[in-house]
């Protein structure tokens, strides 16, 4: 093996180590599904988000919720004491809405490039420490997105079919062929929406497609209730 190879190989160890280190992982969440939180999400996609499964989740318009969307998984997975990876694809996330015993819960890989946030997802998969690894590219360029080989994905398919994680891909058009459940967020929120502290109830998705047993492979209308924010007021940000 060259040189420069093994110096890149020792340092995904080092990396794999500290993420084992920072993120031990907690005792494997019993059943096939992780629950958000958001009951009228949850329930119709079979009680919560696909383990062992890539979930792509398509924003088509502008200001959608999706970050509200986001935030509230975070919320999520702080109420239910297990980490969260959030691959940020063009760096937008804005952490400051969210106390800092939340963020401990969160880690956050600032991307500004769409192979990095592949290459950041690949990692993240294979290490299998995070129940929830969320791939946020609805802000990447189509150009560059058209760019990832359909052969990428069925590869990261591959690798979270071995853990018990969710893997939640966010994409501006359809483009992971091959996602297990393709849901569609169809809001398009105003500043008025935006000023309403229950927004994040108005939230709006369809099952557009499912290849997983037990769930109707038909669309269903959602409005996602804000359960895992009920404590507290939800991020309204928007993608």
């Amino acid at each position: 093996m060259p040189f420069s190879a093994m110096a890149m190989s020792g340092k995904i160890i080092d990396l794999r180590n500290l993420l084992a280190i920072r993120f031990p992982q907690a005792p494997m969440l019993v059943g096939r599904r992780l629950v958000t939180g958001l009951a009228s999400f949850d329930q119709p996609i079979g009680g919560g988000l696909p383990k062992g499964a890539i979930t792509e989740l398509i924003s088509p318009r502008g200001s959608a919720g999706s970050a509200s969307l986001i935030h509230a998984f975070i919320h999520g997975a702080y109420r239910d004491k297990y980490f969260v990876a959030l691959i940020d694809g063009r760096d937008s996330f804005d952490p400051c809405a969210l106390a800092n015993s939340i963020l401990r819960q969160l880690l956050w890989v600032r991307c500004t490039k769409t192979l990095e946030a592949v290459k950041a997802a690949d990692l993240l998969l294979r290490d299998g420490n995070f129940p929830l690894v969320i791939v946020d590219l609805i802000l990447n360029s189509p150009e560059d997105l058209r760019k990832i080989p359909q052969t990428t994905w069925y590869r990261l398919q591959r690798l979270v079919e071995s853990v018990p994680t969710a893997c939640l891909v966010l994409t501006r058009y359809e483009m992971v062929s091959s996602a297990q459940l393709k849901l569609v967020l169809e809001n398009s929120w105003n500043l008025e929406t935006l000023e309403k502290q229950e927004a994040i109830s108005q939230l709006r998705i369809i099952i557009k497609q499912s290849h997983l047993s037990g769930d109707v492979g038909r669309d269903i209308a959602l409005r996602c209730v804000a359960a895992a924010t009920a404590a507290c007021r939800p991020y309204l940000g928007v993608h």
